[in-house]
């Protein structure tokens, strides 16, 4: 498998789901919950994330056909989304939507909604899935796009588990440097993604 592409899918897998930016969000759900408590919670949102991403890179392209969408169309609308979610990463709307609703939809235990599902998998990370596996498709490049989600849910969840230190440590502020800096490498990705579009129509060089 081209190393490239490893490197491509992992860091576009991972300013998508944004790791930093979900750790203030966890902290917040599971504010007032022991130690113990927070490990399964984290545990089960991040298995929950994993099962969903997986299903979709298996069978998204499947269902793409079944419709009579191609991939070429699906990158480009897919670079436009990613486009979006750059763009509010950017300018801080993704982070403060993320905390409406997550406190519009609080529950005892947050690990399926909404943390699982919408937070980590969520339409950006499904998309990018799809857009991943399609670039190689196969067992082979399948079990690699898997293998690369996992690395950046293991990710996900080493950050909810030191969620309280890295709070302390990076504040408020650094966070939202964090957020944006992986937002400007999200727009430049997601443009790749309309250009390589683009270029399986013919309309790019």
């Amino acid at each position: 498998m081209d190393t490239a592409f490893l490197i491509t899918a992992f860091t576009t897998l991972f300013v998508v789901i944004d790791p930093p930016g979900q750790t203030p969000i966890f902290m917040a759900l599971t504010q007032g919950m022991d130690s113990r408590t927070k490990r399964a919670i984290a545990l089960r949102a991040c298995l929950t994330a994993a099962a969903i991403l997986a299903m979709f890179a298996a069978f998204g392209e499947a269902v793409l056909g079944f419709v009579g969408i191609s991939m070429p169309a699906f990158r480009v609308a897919g670079g436009v989304l990613l486009f979006l979610t750059a763009l509010d990463m950017l300018f801080e709307r993704r982070t403060k939507r993320r905390e409406d609703r997550a406190e519009a939809e609080e529950h005892a235990d947050p690990s399926v909604f909404p943390l699982g599902i919408p937070l980590i998998a969520g339409p950006g990370s499904i998309a990018t899935m799809i857009l991943l596996a399609g670039q190689h498709p196969g067992a082979e490049g399948l079990a690699t796009v898997i293998a690369v989600m996992l690395a950046v849910l293991a990710v996900v969840l080493f950050l909810y588990l030191i969620s309280g230190l890295l709070g302390r440590l990076l504040g408020k502020t650094g966070l939202n440097v964090v957020t944006r800096l992986l937002g400007m490498l999200l727009a430049a990705l997601a443009v790749q993604f309309i250009l390589d579009g683009l270029r399986a129509f013919g309309f790019a060089s």
